[in-house]
């Protein structure tokens, strides 16, 4: 009895024992698990992001280059500052609330609101939701510079014709009203067409069919230049536009590469896509031009290398190389279309905005919804019917809704201050009238 009620009172211990060492090694399970899961800062991830910052915010004065070399001589100045500007200006905005608006926490898919105002919140420690090994502020800092080239991009449409206290004016009300709930709907979390599963992997939507549309919108609101198809006009300096160019080609692989957020696998083939494309979109261009007009010209193919870029924008984390060939391609014969056709209409869109960046946005927006595949990219989705219809239902709302924005913001702007300059001014040029300097000195 003596043995057995020792053995007992053995295997008593022993199971306490194992159950106590049990609940011990599940704590440890749990507490590993916890610090597994929460998000950590990666040197590697945070210096390309850096990189990537650096290199978007070397595309506005890139394209502040493209642009400027673009019009004449007489408004060289006022095009190269109404790029320049929107560093500073949209950079406060973005501080201030822009950011908070764009990726704060939503309210009911719409808006950010104000929880993040005056980067409330927003530090040094990664978001999960976006961005969860790098620093928070490094990823808003990132999204800052395309806050900053977007409304610069519509610049293009009214050049040459714009107050500058005015342009001062739009950049600020359409960041607010029309850029940072945008990107609400496209990529924050709870967007309302990010949760519908639309697919804008570096800006299609947000960035490119946005300024693209608006550009359409503010040209017709504006109207034409006072000479418009009365005098025939010629760029002021094409060796800009070819700088200009380059600079935009470079800093584009910050712009979409860097939407990997991180130094990864979909960042390598997001780069290579983008590089593809551009080539493609530029070759077909110059073989249009060359057939259609008889003579391939410098500005044609820098105009085609920009529409290449832009095409693959959206595509560029969700598509194969081969995908990328065919969408900078018909993006190339697609723009040089639709910019050919608006060269022969009523429409001043002084340097085809609208043909660029709309048309090029559209179809890379629509080309990722036959493309995309989970093999490239999990966080996306397979192309077909499905897909392309939620493509082409996003790429309609935000047309629509940046078209009437715009319109409307430019309308009241003409009431509050009057958008343009004088005929005298307009014919004099915006470089002396509005800023009082000029290219040579």
């Amino acid at each position: 009895m003596r043995l057995i009620s020792r053995l007992s009172l053995i295997s008593a211990t022993l199971i306490a024992t194992l159950a106590s060492l049990s609940a011990f090694a599940e704590e440890v399970a749990v507490a590993t698990s916890t610090a597994t899961a929460a998000p950590v800062v990666n040197p590697g991830d945070s210096a390309w992001m850096m990189i990537s910052t650096a290199l978007v915010l070397f595309m506005t004065p890139g394209l502040a280059f493209f642009y400027g070399g673009m019009v004449r001589t007489k408004n060289v100045v006022a095009t190269l500052m109404q790029s320049l500007i929107a560093l500073p200006v949209i950079s406060l905005v973005w501080f201030v609330v822009g950011y908070s608006l764009a990726f704060g926490p939503t309210h009911g898919g719409w808006i950010g609101g104000f929880d993040w105002a005056f980067m409330n919140g927003v530090g040094g420690a990664p978001n999960a939701d976006y961005a969860g090994t790098i620093p928070h502020d490094l990823f808003m800092t990132f999204q800052c510079m395309f806050a900053v080239i977007t409304p610069a991009l519509i610049s293009g449409a009214f050049a040459e014709r714009m107050k500058f206290k005015a342009y001062l004016l739009f950049i600020v009300l359409w960041s607010l009203l029309v850029y940072s709930p945008l990107a609400h709907w496209v990529w924050g979390v709870g967007g309302m067409l990010r949760t519908q599963g639309a697919l804008d992997f570096a800006g299609g939507l947000v960035v490119h069919l946005s300024a693209g549309t608006s550009a359409l919108a503010a040209a017709l609101a504006i109207g034409p230049r006072v000479d418009f198809k009365k005098v025939t006009t010629t760029p002021a300096n094409m060796a800009l536009v070819v700088l200009g160019t380059g600079m935009l080609w470079f800093g584009w692989f910050g712009f979409n590469a860097g939407s990997a957020v991180g130094s990864n696998e979909l960042a390598s083939v997001v780069f290579t896509n983008s590089h593809f494309a551009t080539a493609a979109a530029a070759t077909v261009w110059m073989a249009l031009e060359w057939y259609h007009r008889g003579k391939p010209s410098v500005m044609g193919v820098c105009i085609a290398m920009v529409v290449g870029l832009i095409a693959i924008t959206p595509a560029g984390g969700f598509v194969t190389i081969n995908s990328s060939l065919l969408i900078g391609a018909l993006a190339g014969a697609a723009s040089y279309i639709v910019a050919t056709l608006r060269s022969r209409s009523s429409v001043d869109d002084t340097l085809d905005v609208f043909a660029c960046h709309g048309v090029a946005g559209t179809l890379g927006v629509l080309m990722t919804g036959v493309c995309a595949s989970k093999a490239v990219n999990a966080a996306g989705a397979d192309g077909g019917m499905a897909l392309f219809l939620i493509q082409l239902k996003a790429a309609g709302i935000v047309a629509g809704f940046c078209f009437a924005m715009t319109f409307a913001i430019i309308r009241v702007i003409d009431l509050l201050v009057g958008v343009r300059p004088s005929e005298e001014e307009e014919t004099e040029g915006l470089d002396s009238t509005q800023h009082g300097e000029a290219l040579s000195g």
